[in-house]
C-alpha cells in the first residue's frame, strides 16, 4: 500500500531540491509537513505541495489517514535543461542553462 506523487520539469536544480528532501526522508508525514512549512528554502514549497498530493492519493486510494503514513521514498532527478541566450559585449552571445528536476514522493502506511 504505497501512494505516489510525481512532478516533472520543475524549474529548479535537483541539487537545491535534494537539500530539502534529505531532511524528510523516512519521517512521518505529519512531522515532514511541519518541517517543510518552516523551512526557508523555495524548494520546500515544491516538496510540500507534492507531499500533500501523495497524502491525498493515499487517502483516496487506500483510505489511509495522514497520521498513519510515513515518507518511504523521495527522489529528485535531473530533467531536461532549458537553453537560453543572452547578448554580451562586442556582439558575442552568452549561453545560460536553466536546469530542471523531476520529483517523486512515495508514502507508505506504518505497520501496526
Amino acid at each position: 500500500m504505497e501512494a505516489t506523487a510525481k512532478q516533472r520539469n520543475i524549474i529548479m536544480s535537483p541539487r537545491k531540491i535534494r537539500r530539502v528532501i534529505n531532511t524528510i526522508r523516512g519521517k512521518k508525514v505529519t512531522d515532514a509537513y511541519n518541517i517543510l512549512r518552516l523551512m526557508p528554502y523555495a524548494a520546500a514549497k515544491v516538496v510540500l505541495k507534492n507531499l500533500i498530493d501523495a497524502t491525498h492519493n493515499a487517502r483516496v486510494n487506500f483510505g489511509a489517514q495522514p497520521d498513519q503514513l510515513f515518507v518511504s521514498s523521495v527522489m529528485a532527478d535531473g530533467g531536461r535543461t532549458f537553453v537560453r541566450f543572452k547578448p554580451r559585449a562586442q556582439g558575442r552571445i552568452f549561453r545560460r542553462e536553466k536546469k530542471t528536476a523531476h520529483l517523486i514522493i512515495k508514502v507508505k502506511a506504518l505497520q501496526a
